[in-house]
């Protein structure tokens, strides 16, 4: 008989956060759904009815919303609490780094990073009090390969690899095991949200480039495939007696990585240039005009 996990499961109101709740609550799992938007929320819940899948408002930037949802969990469960937690809330920034505000810069670091670390070190003790408990980051392929206009969102997604990394080697002698899951192209609300967080370049040096954003993200689109390669990924992690260190889906999401390791660097930056609006020429359309 296949064992099922108590899985918490963060930033569960889109994409693969809410794909990944109904797909291990299919499987038999219990799972915690958890998120800012309550209408999201209300709607999952409805989704998967018949499921073992429960739903509670957290917000992972506010030390008080978590340790409201835990206080929560472990009343629901009887003081068991979670076996797995899922940490999946996050966003992108995008933009020229010197473009992006302290506040945003922030605020990227405060969902992406610390709101991961407090969500992991509220639910630790329960896994280590067992010997047993998955923690699953999602990270991003973003994560080790630095897309110009996205640089801030990266280097957050760059500061949960190593983390993770540590953790994975500090939490392994009391039974608990931190899976890094690597997403590439994935249908969700994720582009759409980090198109809405660029400065308006109107007339400044990166215009060009900015107008170039429209083009790549329809290549994006173009190539992005649905939640289920990922939520698959988390399923095995979840799953597996010996689960990876690192998950990269979907497959071809590699070519990337290989791109990274395999050619000079200034090959890597000539091409990113090119596909981001970031060549000379296509940023000299968008100077400002100097004044007399």
């Amino acid at each position: 008989m296949k064992k099922t996990y108590v899985v918490l499961v963060t930033g569960a109101t889109s994409g693969i956060g809410r794909a990944t709740a109904l797909e291990l609550a299919r499987a038999g799992h219990r799972v915690f759904a958890v998120g800012r938007r309550q209408a999201a929320l209300e709607a999952l819940e409805a989704e998967a009815k018949g499921l073992c899948l429960e739903t509670l408002t957290m917000d992972v930037t506010s030390a008080a919303s978590i340790a409201a949802a835990k206080d929560e969990i472990q009343r629901r469960t009887n003081g068991h609490g979670v076996d797995v937690v899922v940490n999946n809330a996050g966003y992108g920034t995008g933009g020229p780094v010197e473009a992006v505000s302290d506040a945003a810069f922030r605020a990227q670091y405060e969902t992406n990073v610390f709101g991961l670390m407090a969500v992991t070190r509220a639910f630790l003790p329960s896994m280590r009090a067992r010997r047993w408990g998955r923690v699953i980051n999602i990270s991003s392929v973003g994560g080790r390969v630095t897309l110009p206009m996205l640089g801030v969102y990266n280097s957050s997604k760059y500061a949960v690899e190593s983390l993770s990394d540590a953790l994975r080697i500090e939490l392994a002698p009391f039974g608990v095991k931190v899976v890094i899951v690597e997403p590439g192209s994935i249908r969700s609300e994720f582009v759409e949200v980090t198109m809405a967080t660029i400065p308006d370049a109107s007339g400044s040096h990166y215009a060009g480039a900015v107008r170039q954003a429209a083009a790549f993200r329809k290549m994006f689109d173009g190539s992005a495939v649905g939640p289920e390669h990922v939520t698959s990924a988390i399923r095995t992690a979840i799953e597996s007696k010996r689960p990876a260190a690192r998950y990269v889906r979907p497959w071809r999401t590699y070519a990337m990585l290989w791109l990274k390791w395999f050619l000079p660097t200034h090959w890597v930056d000539a091409i990113m240039a090119r596909l981001t609006g970031l060549t000379r020429k296509q940023l000299r359309a968008g100077e400002p005009v100097a004044s007399s």
